[in-house]
């Protein structure tokens, strides 16, 4: 199932993610490098599968040129409470507009379901890309210990 499909050098298409996503999902997770150093005991045990997949609104990237349907970037979308709960680009397809579009994706799917805002808690390297897309701060959430050891940036999306 297509659910948008974009150029992006090539042809990008973004579908629904299906349960056999889920070690893909895991593994791109678990190996980004955004989480290296000191953010890398967050996602070290991190699983993205299947009844996740089946109970959100995951979507993922693919390049549709390569036969291997090789994830290049996905989300997830929550919808009570609205929330951008994950958003991954793979390490090496970054700067390509993958992340851009996916959350092009996500506006529109929220604005689908009848959100007027979408909530993130950003990773903190990632806080300059959401803005970038249109996310607006609107606090922090302090750290966790010792799932999270560090305050992490709250922004919103609005969704006209």
């Amino acid at each position: 199932m297509q659910s948008s499909s974009a150029s992006v050098r090539g042809e990008i298409v973004i579908r629904r993610a299906v349960a056999r996503d889920a070690k893909r999902l895991t593994r791109l997770v678990r190996g980004s490098r955004a989480y290296e150093g000191p953010y890398a005991a967050m996602v070290s045990d991190y699983r993205v599968g299947p009844d996740y997949i089946e109970s959100h609104q995951v979507f993922v990237a693919v390049d549709a040129e390569d036969a291997t349907d090789r994830v290049l970037g996905f989300y997830a979308l929550l919808l009570a409470p609205a929330e951008l709960d994950l958003l991954f680009v793979q390490d090496g397809t970054q700067g390509r507009g993958i992340g851009r579009l996916l959350v092009d994706h996500m506006k529109s799917r929220a604005r689908a379901a009848g959100l007027d805002r979408v909530r993130v808690v950003s990773h903190p390297p990632a806080e300059g890309f959401y803005r970038a897309v249109g996310a607006l701060p609107t606090g922090t959430a302090r750290a966790n210990p010792p799932a999270v050891a560090w305050d992490r940036p709250v922004l919103e999306f609005p969704i006209p």
